[in-house]
């Protein structure tokens, strides 16, 4: 601690951002790129590049197609239905062993698509951003939680510490020696994006609330699991009845839309979901979309799947209404073209802010360190340079794998696990080549980043015959997929021209 409040902040804030900061900067890189998950998952899923169905989409037809996919003995099946950003349906069930599976649907001729060969976006991207991956114990959640709390301190501190804030947002000197330049865009990032910050820290915590605060339920409900689980029934909504063991017939889904979107006031259903397939009692559930809505709400109506007759309706009550607005806030699930523009800048200047946070670090220790004959610079480097230009590095080789593989060989299996250990390859080889290199592997990978954006690029076009121009001017593709094919090639072209200008200013620096 310091003798002074500010002094003490000072300290809080150095360190707190050293340790926390690479954990930090992945989750904000990842979070970014989720935005625009549905996006990244046209132009790395080619099959689902379909145009948008503008004819009534019938769920009976999406059944007939769907039933014949899933197993005898499965335990329910689920349809997502298409959306403004995905033009696909996506049918997922489980096997009775609980396994999941899936495969898209084209909801224009009711036909299967190719069979999915990628995580893409929302599978391996997007979960990134909230678990790490990580599963044993939902450690990965935990350092996440760990990851929003330090970012919250980091922020308060932050404020304390730079009292002239109305200057630094006016305040950006480019030109100024690399320890200036990146204190100014630290604090620049910081204030502008301020109150975004803010809120995606403090609403990522709100979302896990049940991970991060187990006995919640204890209060109200006592201890114990069916204590628990009666919290999260009432909580999140719920309804089972065991199957018959006798056989059933699917009656129409058409006709359960059309009930629940009288009882929602003409709300239409994101997905529906039936149980116990095949059985005499079979259920099926339509969930309320929100599309036009920032709060993820949890309108649930179950439906006898033969009769068609109302089980169960659930509306969440006044606290988890709140508490699903906020988790709008944060997953930003809602249509709205403009705010996700701004939510991605919003974390691309957190990304930014991380970074130059450690380069003033490292640079305004490192003459110091190098005098004294300290390992302290080169060890942070070489983990700065890992988390930041390494981490991009290895998401544009995801991409480029993607985007090869099916090339390599079009009947490969197990191409997801090949695009991931190509990415966590990568991801070593940066922390590796930033150890052994130190200062000049800035340079060097930022030049990497160049070459492989350009090339996902020209093997997005070489291997679908898609490219900016026949997205944007001819529509060939239409719809969502056209749209998100040249939004992410626009992006990557962006990235291509920074990381070469980055490298240039390296060059001279």
């Amino acid at each position: 601690m310091g003798d002074t409040l500010t002094k003490s902040m000072a300290l809080l804030h150095t360190w707190a951002g050293v340790i926390i900061g690479s954990l930090l900067f992945a989750i904000f890189w990842f979070g970014t790129l989720s935005v625009f998950g549905s996006e990244i998952d046209r132009w790395m899923l080619p099959q689902t590049r379909i145009a948008q169905v503008h004819a009534p989409l019938s769920l009976d037809r999406l059944a007939a197609t769907a039933v014949p996919q899933v197993p005898a003995g499965a335990r329910q099946w689920r349809i997502d239905l298409p959306t403004s950003r995905n033009p696909v349906a996506e049918l997922t069930w489980r096997d009775a062993k609980g396994a999941e599976h899936g495969r898209f649907i084209d909801p224009n001729t009711n036909t299967l698509l190719a069979p999915q060969q990628s995580d893409a976006a929302t599978g391996f991207l997007v979960p990134f951003h909230y678990t790490l991956h990580i599963k044993w114990l939902e450690l990965g959640k935990w350092l996440v939680g760990l990851a929003a709390m330090s970012m919250l301190v980091l922020l308060v501190s932050g404020v304390v510490v730079h009292k002239k804030i109305f200057k630094q947002f006016f305040t950006f000197r480019p030109h100024k020696r690399l320890q200036r330049s990146a204190l100014d865009l630290h604090n620049l990032t910081g204030v502008v994006a301020l109150p975004f910050h803010v809120m995606i820290a403090l609403t990522g915590l709100i979302i896990f609330i049940t991970i991060y605060f187990p006995q919640l339920h204890a209060g109200a409900y006592g201890e114990g699991a069916k204590a628990k689980a009666a919290f999260m029934a009432e909580a999140y909504g719920k309804y089972t009845r065991k199957p018959a063991k006798a056989p059933g017939q699917l009656g129409s889904i058409d006709a359960m839309r059309a009930t629940a979107a009288a009882a929602w006031g003409g709300g239409a259903p994101y997905f529906v979901r039936v149980f116990h397939p095949g059985d005499a009692n079979s259920y099926v559930e339509l969930r309320r979309s929100y599309a036009s809505d920032v709060t993820m709400n949890l309108d649930q109506i179950f439906f006898d799947a033969q009769t068609g007759r109302v089980l169960a309706r659930f509306e969440a009550g006044p606290v988890m209404t709140a508490q699903r607005f906020i988790s709008g806030l944060h997953f930003i699930r809602f249509d709205h073209a403009l705010l996700r523009w701004l939510y991605f800048a919003g974390g691309l200047a957190g990304c930014a802010m991380i970074c130059t946070g450690f380069l003033f670090w490292i640079e305004g220790r490192r003459a110091q360190h190098a005098k004294r004959g300290l390992a302290g610079v080169r060890v942070v480097e070489g983990l700065t340079i890992g988390s930041v230009t390494g981490i991009v590095l290895a998401t544009l080789v995801f991409m480029v794998a993607n985007r090869l593989l099916p090339t390599i060989d079009s009947h490969a299996e197990g191409s997801a696990l090949h695009e991931v250990q190509a990415f966590y390859g990568a991801w070593l080889a940066a922390f590796a080549h930033a150890w052994w290199r130190g200062r000049a592997a800035w340079r060097e990978q930022a030049i990497v980043i160049g070459v492989l954006a350009v090339l996902a690029v020209a093997l997005n076009w070489s291997t679908t015959g898609d490219h900016l121009l026949t997205a944007l001017v001819q529509g060939q593709r239409g719809g969502a997929g056209g749209v998100g094919v040249a939004g992410v090639d626009s992006v990557l072209l962006c990235v291509a021209l920074a990381a070469a200008y980055i490298a240039r200013r390296l060059r001279t620096s």
